[in-house]
């Protein structure tokens, strides 16, 4: 059994908006997160991924903020955990960030030395400037990426070597958790593979124990992930092992997310790409029940009322339907 290292249980996070009101970007999310895995966390743009990916990634900052939920790590709820706390023992050393728009996320005044000197300074005062380059000049080198990087400015670097920097640097401190918010949808086909290589090399030489990629392609998952999960509406809809998720989808929206996308598969010529009817769901005042129910055709009474999270082996879906949608047929529209 693989050690649990992050426990979302019933998280709930939503933005207020200046009259006062809520948007439900993440309506009571539970994942649990094991050593030495990728989990993938996709769906449509404004699904809730990069906000449930934020909230993970520990901020808590207006107008996004923590609204009820616990995450855990080591058996602590880091959301009753004090500032210094946390800035001592988990973020950068138990759970750390490549942020979405990564890229831009370094000073162009800056030399990527600055970067790692106060990175790794901020947890160890005590280590001198020197020591800090020093230390990540080797991990610089021991990944492949040349020495060079760190004299130089971020307009220096192409965006392919930009990302990867900002994935070494966020990796200094050798967290368990890696949140990657969709690190590669910038980057050419060649780059994203350099970029994955890269976050598959932290985990296979244990520099890192689990990596979370938000992605909205889906089909690239396949390629890496081990586990993959669903977001609709700030609700997880599908949960479970890469080649089922994607070649055997049970939840409707699934089914229709997949339906909806080239994948490098035989036969792909041929397939008739098909969208999803109707629009999401105003997530100020979302439906009751389950999120996708008036965009489902398979939507009863039952499904407008409550959701039904259901269990089948490794995968959970949250669906009345899961087993009578059980088929390769596409959905109707």
């Amino acid at each position: 059994m693989k050690n649990k290292l992050l426990i979302a249980n019933d998280i709930k996070a939503y933005y207020r908006l200046v009259n006062g009101q809520d948007v439900k970007a993440v309506d009571g999310v539970s994942l649990e997160l094991y050593e030495d895995e990728v989990v993938g966390i996709a769906g449509e743009s404004g699904c809730g991924k990069s906000s449930f990916s934020a909230v993970l990634g520990l901020t808590n900052n207006p107008p996004l903020y923590v609204h009820s939920g616990e995450l855990l790590a080591d058996g602590k709820d880091v959301f009753q955990m004090k500032k210094e706390q946390l800035r001592r023992d988990i973020r950068g050393q138990y759970i750390s960030v490549v942020p979405q728009g990564a890229m831009n996320a370094l000073n162009p005044t800056q030399k990527i030395s600055s970067f790692v000197i106060d990175v790794i300074r901020e947890h160890n005062p005590q280590m001198t400037k020197e020591e800090a380059v020093d230390r990540a000049r080797e991990r610089i080198s021991a990944l492949g990426l040349p020495p060079r990087v760190l004299d130089s400015y971020p307009h220096q670097l192409s965006g392919g070597m930009k990302q990867r920097v900002i994935i070494v640097i966020s990796t200094l401190l050798n967290p368990k958790v890696l949140i990657a918010d969709e690190p590669t949808s910038a980057l050419d086909v060649s780059s994203q593979k350099v970029v994955i290589g890269l976050l598959l090399r932290l985990l296979r030489e244990k520099i890192i124990r689990n990596i979370v990629f938000i992605t909205h392609e889906l089909p690239l998952l396949r390629h890496f992930a081990d586990r993959i999960a669903i977001m609709y509406a700030g609700k997880m809809a599908e949960i479970g092992p890469m080649e089922q998720v994607i070649f055997d989808p049970v939840h409707p929206y699934t089914k229709a997310l997949m339906a909806s996308m080239l994948t490098a598969e035989p036969g792909t010529r041929a397939k008739e790409l098909t969208g999803i009817p109707g629009v999401p769901p105003d997530l100020k005042k979302p439906p009751s029940g389950c999120r996708f129910s008036p965009r489902c055709p398979y939507a009863t009474e039952q499904c407008r009322t409550q959701p039904n999270p259901e269990t089948v082996g490794d995968r959970t879906t949250w669906c009345w339907h899961m087993q009578s949608n059980q088929s390769k047929d596409k959905m109707p529209s």
